[in-house]
């Protein structure tokens, strides 16, 4: 189990040195390709690269109708009190909701022995280079990459909501 510590060193020193030019499609599935590149604790001369992708499924559509069907059972009238006051807070706005899976089976792994500033250079190069609007290169800590990993996720369901939200109003489906 990771501690809180290390969780939010993860959290802070996570880096996207290579974003993707696409965000999250609004109306289907969104996978990206990531490489995620860790310098090893115990050798600074030893860089590990992780490569997979991670799978984002559309945004779907929280409407606040559900709200009105709330049962609380066993509670008393704070709990209706609760379903109003949320009913008015949302009020017509819907929210959206994102669905990532991760597929470790994915995942490779190889190790090279160079530099950290160098295998970054190299791997951020070959991303452009490719030409995958879907690829993500991402600098991270090797024993809580995954953490590294969903930080990633979040910041592209933050960098997509706006899009999808527009997209969604255009359709006249919010």
């Amino acid at each position: 189990m990771y501690s809180e510590d290390s969780i939010q060193y993860a959290l802070e020193t996570t880096e996207v040195l290579h974003e993707p030019d696409r965000r999250i499609d609004t109306f289907g599935t969104t996978s990206f390709q990531f490489h995620l590149i860790s310098e090893l604790m115990d050798d600074v001369s030893q860089v590990r690269v992780r490569s997979g992708q991670i799978h984002a499924e559309r945004p779907t559509i929280l409407k606040p109708e559900p709200y009105s069907d709330l049962e609380f059972e066993g509670f008393g009238d704070q709990a209706h009190a609760f379903a109003n006051w949320m009913k008015e807070r949302i009020g017509k706005s819907a929210l959206l909701q994102y669905g990532f899976s991760f597929r470790k089976s994915d995942v490779t792994e190889s190790m090279v022995h160079d530099s950290l500033a160098v295998v970054t250079d190299r791997v951020v190069e070959d991303a452009k280079r490719s030409g995958n609007p879907l690829a993500a290169v991402i600098l991270g800590v090797d024993d809580t990459w995954e953490i590294c990993l969903l930080k990633f996720t979040i910041e592209m369901i933050q960098k997509s909501h706006r899009i999808n939200l527009f997209d969604f109003k255009r359709r006249g489906l919010i």
